[in-house]
């Protein structure tokens, strides 16, 4: 008769999740972490609740196991282990809700006496591999680390299921760095150096096994150098290809150790079946053969397919966020579109602004101006060749050489101005023509030494002149000077 655990004193009350969940017994405790048997109120069906106390931890890696173990659970589905429910947070405490699993574990089998034979270890074998290649295919690859007796459940059935996954690794680190999390003699050496592997769930299997033929733990039985002597430890009363398949999985080495057990297990098993008698019995255990392996390859089907459906459903909510941030990138290039735009519409705006003021001069206008400077340059030459040359030619009768310098001063300026209102005529030219060419701008080149026009040399041809009689009346006043001095001597 099964003994039912006390209830202990800080067992949560019948109040979890608002009365969801009615706490029945307790069914083991650890350091931080304590597992009950409920009864889920809502769907009518029993559960196991682990609760993990924030407070009590030591540190916080206990409390990012914890978090693991429940972020882990909620993304994978397999026969072999508990369905995950929910988990939540509660008065300082973390809760992890998932299906009760029926049975009893290996360990609590083996206190009460019951010895399994090779051939629930090789059911168990089986079982686990096909765990084992479900966690360790996944991406990334998810490591038990704490495989033991007391974490796999024997349900009435027969089967096997993995429980417990508090030491979870759900990150790989080829540089290791890893807390050094396991069981002493179920845990694979390289544990010891916090490097845990995919290899690593496959020694802990092993060990398991070896433990539950021999009903000994792995550290007690017979050892050759750093690793099990299995050949030893189980003697000639078992199967030699069990006995080859354990070897390779409890290598020390994880390099040379057995990565999948799946291939370990071909024949096994099958070595103590009677062969059939006569012809009639081997056709009926071909087609019972058959029936089995149909049976198999439907729930292996089966698992594949649900497999795929959360494997969907995980790419579905990894599309949806992506889809969120495509979303928000296409706004942000709307918005740069639209930024570009009004600068290049700024720009136009501005480049059309500077052709109206540089841009061509209306005609009439352009005439007007025309005309003006023609009439000031008529004017200025007439000045030049009469006007000038005449009172300049009186003043320097009357005061002599003093006004020859500003003489031709006078007649640089002239020539200067006569000059910029060519220029300016020039540039009134161009600009008509701009107009006449529909708005576009030519560009005149500026002339470096613009000859002098021809009334300019006409210019400068009476100032020559007009030197030659300035120089003439200077030798007459200085001939008179002299005639005058040699008078009055």
């Amino acid at each position: 008769m099964k003994t039912i655990p006390p209830m202990a004193e800080d067992t949560p009350k019948n109040n979890l999740r608002d009365g969801r969940y009615a706490i029945v017994r307790l069914l083991g405790e650890g350091a931080q972490a304590a597992t009950f048997e409920a009864v889920d109120k809502r769907e009518g069906r029993p559960v196991a609740i682990k609760r993990f106390r924030v407070r009590g931890a030591k540190s916080w890696k206990e409390v990012e196991l914890a978090e693991r173990e429940a972020a882990v659970l909620s993304t994978i589905s397999h026969p072999g282990l508990p369905r995950y429910v929910e988990h939540f947070e509660e008065a300082g405490e973390l809760f992890l809700v998932t299906e009760r699993i029926e049975g009893e574990s290996i360990a609590a089998l083996r206190k009460r006496g019951v010895r399994l034979g090779e051939a629930d270890v090789v059911r168990f074998l089986r079982e686990a591999a096909a765990i084992l290649d479900y966690l360790h295919t996944r991406a990334p690859p998810i490591v038990h680390r704490d495989i033991k007796p007391s974490n796999v459940i024997r349900k009435p059935d027969g089967s096997f299921v993995l429980i417990d996954f508090g030491a979870v690794r759900d990150r790989m680190k080829p540089e290791g760095g890893s807390t050094v999390v396991g069981t002493f003699g179920y845990m694979a050496p390289e544990q010891f150096q916090g490097r845990a592997m995919p290899v690593s769930d496959v020694y802990s299997v092993g060990a398991t096994a070896l433990a539950m033929l021999t009903g000994s733990e792995p550290e007690d039985l017979p050892h050759k150098g750093l690793g099990i002597d299995v050949d030893a430890a189980l003697g000639k009363n078992t199967s030699p290809s069990l006995v080859t398949a354990l070897s390779a999985m409890l290598l020390p080495d994880p390099d040379s150790r057995a990565r999948r057990i799946t291939p370990l297990l071909e024949g096994l098993g099958q070595a103590k079946t009677e062969a059939p008698r006569t012809t009639k019995q081997a056709f009926s255990k071909t087609k019972s053969d058959v029936e089995k392996d149909l049976e198999q390859s439907v729930k292996e089907a089966a698992r594949h397919i649900e497999e795929g459906f959360a494997r969907f459903e995980e790419e579905w909510k990894r599309n949806d966020n992506a889809g969120k941030y495509s979303r928000k990138a296409e706004r942000k290039a709307e918005k740069a579109v639209r930024k570009a735009a009004q600068r290049e519409a700024r720009a136009r705006r501005m480049e059309q602004s500077r052709e109206r003021r540089s841009g061509s001069i209306p005609q009439p206008i352009a005439g007007i101006v025309l005309l003006a400077l023609t009439l000031a340059q008529v004017a200025l030459t007439l000045s030049l060749r009469v006007a000038v040359p005449v009172f300049l030619t009186v003043l320097s009768v009357i005061f002599g050489k003093s006004l020859r310098e500003a003489s031709s001063r006078a007649y640089a300026a002239g020539t200067t101005a006569y000059e910029a209102i060519e220029r300016a005529k020039d540039t009134i030219r161009g600009r008509i023509d701009n107009e006449k060419n529909g708005g576009k701008r030519i560009d005149v080149k500026p002339i470096d030494e613009p000859s002098p026009s021809p009334k300019t040399r006409i210019a400068a041809d009476d100032d020559a002149d007009d030197n030659a009689e300035d120089e003439a009346l200077a030798e007459e006043e200085a001939a008179s000077d002299e005639s005058r001095k040699q008078k009055r001597r």
